[in-house]
C-alpha cells in the first residue's frame, strides 16, 4: 500500500535481487568474445511509505553471484534509512564499496548501477512521472537499431538475421566485425546492404578487434563499395585505444564511438579530451547507473559529443530520449535476447523504425511474474 504523502521522505526499508539466467539457442560469437546465457538481475527497493521501484538491469554471467553478494551484504545495509529523493546521498552511501583495491571495481559498479536505477524507478512512481520527463524530457520517442551479425553464420543465416531485424521495423543495425580480416569482414556487411536496402543505417562495431591500420582499411572499403556508416564502434585494440580512436577519426573521416567499456567518469573525460570520439556510448548498467550516466551526457553535451548507449534498451530509452544529444537506443534478435521482447507484460512500442516511451511512472516496467519464476537462477 502506498503511504506517501508529497513532499515527505520516502524512506529506503529494503533492497531485494532476483537473478535470471536463460541459456540460448546458440553461441553468438563476436570478434573476441562470446555469449552462450542471457543474464540479468531484478532489482527492487522497498519503502516504508509503500511505494516500489523494480528494474531489470546488466546482462553479467559469470560475476552475477558477485554482483548480487555486493549489493545484498554491503549496498543494501548501507541504504536503510535513506531517502529515494536524495539520489546524490544514495549514490555518495553506496559508494566506499569501490574502495576495496583488490577486487574489480567495474564488478562493484554494476552491483551500483542496478540500485542507482531501481531508486529513480521509485524516485518516477513517487512523483507518477515517467523518467525521461524528469530528466529532461527532450522526446517520446527515439530511433531503435538492432544488434547483430554475429559470427558462425552462412550467408544465408545471415541474410535471414539482418531479415529478422528488418522485420522488428528496426531503422538500421549495428554489425559485428573485427574477428576477421577488414575485406572478409566487409563482404559480410554487403549482406545487410543488400537486405536491409540504401536507406538501412548501419553501425559497425569491431569491439576493439582491429589494429589501426586494419581499421582504417576497413573504412577505406567500405567507402569504396559505396557504404556509409553512421559510425566505428570500438575499432581498435585496448592498449592504445585512446590515441588510435583519434587516429581512425582523423585518418578516416568516420565518427567513432566508444565509452561501452569505461565504467569510471574520468575515462570518458580523457576519450573526449583526446579527440577520440564522436559518439559516447557508456552503458549505465555497467557505470553506475542513470546519475552517472547523466553526468556524462552533460559532460558530452558541453563537447559537442553525441551520447548513445551499450544495450539495456529499458533503460537506455528514457535516458536518451531525456537529452537533445542523443542518438539510437538498441535490442537484439529475439533469440539472442529474449528477455528485453519476453520479460515485461506488454509488446515492445517499435513503428516505423522508433521505439515509443511508455507514459507510465518511472521506467514503466510491469514484469510477467510467471516469466520470471520460470528463468530465475534456482529455479
Amino acid at each position: 500500500m502506498n503511504n506517501w504523502q508529497k513532499p515527505g521522505p520516502l524512506t529506503i526499508q529494503a533492497v531485494e535481487t532476483v537473478a535470471l539466467r536463460r541459456p540460448l539457442n546458440k553461441v553468438y560469437r563476436g570478434s573476441k568474445y562470446s555469449m552462450q546465457n542471457r543474464c540479468t538481475i531484478i532489482t527492487r527497493i522497498l519503502t516504508h511509505q509503500g511505494v516500489v521501484g523494480e528494474v531489470y538491469t546488466g546482462d553479467t554471467d559469470d560475476e552475477q553471484a558477485q554482483i548480487l553478494k555486493i549489493i545484498n551484504n554491503e549496498l543494501a545495509p548501507a541504504l536503510i534509512g535513506k531517502d529515494v529523493f536524495n539520489t546524490e546521498g544514495c549514490w555518495e552511501a553506496m559508494k566506499p564499496a569501490t574502495y576495496d583495491i583488490l577486487r574489480d571495481r567495474g564488478v562493484v559498479m554494476q552491483a551500483i548501477a542496478a540500485v542507482d536505477t531501481a531508486i529513480w524507478d521509485t524516485v518516477g512512481k513517487a512523483l507518477e512521472m515517467p523518467l525521461y520527463k524528469l530528466w529532461g524530457g527532450y522526446a517520446d520517442r527515439i530511433p531503435i537499431i538492432a544488434i547483430g551479425g554475429y559470427y558462425g553464420q552462412t550467408p544465408d543465416e545471415l541474410a535471414q538475421e539482418i531479415a529478422d531485424y528488418v522485420s522488428y521495423d528496426t531503422v538500421g543495425m549495428k554489425f559485428k566485425i573485427g574477428g576477421k580480416t577488414p575485406e572478409m569482414d566487409l563482404e559480410r556487411l554487403k549482406v545487410a546492404r543488400e537486405v536491409g536496402g540504401e536507406d538501412y543505417r548501419l553501425v559497425v562495431d569491431a569491439n576493439q578487434g582491429y589494429d589501426l591500420q586494419q581499421a582504417i582499411r576497413f573504412v577505406r572499403l567500405a567507402e569504396d563499395a559505396g557504404i556509409t556508416l553512421e559510425w566505428f564502434e570500438e575499432p581498435v585494440r585496448w592498449y592504445n585505444d585512446k590515441r588510435w580512436l583519434r587516429d581512425v577519426r582523423y585518418a578516416a573521416g568516420v565518427p567513432v564511438a566508444a565509452g561501452q567499456s569505461e565504467y569510471r567518469i574520468d575515462g570518458v573525460r580523457d576519450l573526449i579530451v583526446g579527440d577520440s570520439i564522436d559518439y559516447c556510448n557508456y552503458d549505465a548498467s555497467w557505470g553506475g547507473g542513470p546519475t552517472i550516466w547523466r553526468r556524462v551526457a552533460s559532460m558530452c553535451a558541453a563537447f559537442g559529443v553525441k551520447m548513445a548507449h551499450h544495450e539495456e534498451a529499458q533503460v537506455a530509452s528514457h535516458l536518451l530520449a531525456s537529452v537533445a544529444h542523443g542518438s539510437f537506443i538498441e535490442c537484439f534478435h529475439r533469440d539472442r535476447d529474449p528477455f528485453f521482447w519476453e520479460i515485461q507484460t506488454e509488446e515492445r512500442p517499435i513503428k516505423g523504425g522508433y521505439y515509443t516511451l511508455s507514459q507510465k511512472p518511472g521506467l514503466g516496467i510491469e514484469l510477467d511474474r510467471a516469466y520470471v519464476e520460470r528463468w530465475k537462477v534456482g529455479s
